[in-house]
């Protein structure tokens, strides 16, 4: 008797496409990772960017890792990945650098803010403020890539 086990049974579950996108784990963290990012690269080129060796790379990473999360958030909504389990990989591998890129970015901002606070460039408390406020979302980006590439490893 033959057995009824199908080996496309026991695949994956396929990938969201659409606005499932918004709603399914790992993929709903990129709206946010977006959207923070997005603030770090306000908040830093809103002040007088007195440090641009370390506030350089941070607004390199952070505009640069909007971009490319946009990209794949919008390939990820037009169904571009055509269920492919590639783009796992691809994704992962993306989510994981770009964490550790922001992670050397949050702590290059960090420094960046004590620097604000105790150095004459910056005369404005404002500066501080903004330079803090950076730092935060620097951090909680990182902590939303890490979250998306661990959550895509261990699915």
């Amino acid at each position: 008797m033959a057995s009824t086990f199908s080996p496309a049974a026991s695949t994956q579950p396929a990938l969201p496409s659409g606005l499932a996108v918004f709603k399914t784990i790992p993929y709903a963290f990129i709206l946010p990772e977006i959207f923070c990012g997005t603030w770090v690269w306000i908040l830093v080129a809103a002040t007088s960017v007195s440090f641009p060796l370390l506030q350089g790379w941070v607004m390199y990473v952070s505009l640069s890792s909007c971009l490319i999360s946009l990209l794949l958030l919008i390939s990820y909504v037009f169904g571009f990945h055509k269920n492919s389990e590639n783009w796992k990989v691809l994704d992962s591998l993306y989510h994981g650098a770009t964490a550790i890129l922001y992670m050397s970015a949050a702590v290059l901002q960090a420094n960046a803010t004590i620097r604000s606070e105790s150095e004459s460039v910056s005369h404005l408390p404002l500066y501080y403020q903004l330079n803090s406020a950076a730092s935060f979302f620097a951090f909680i980006t990182t902590f939303l890539y890490i979250l998306h590439a661990f959550s895509i490893y261990y699915q």
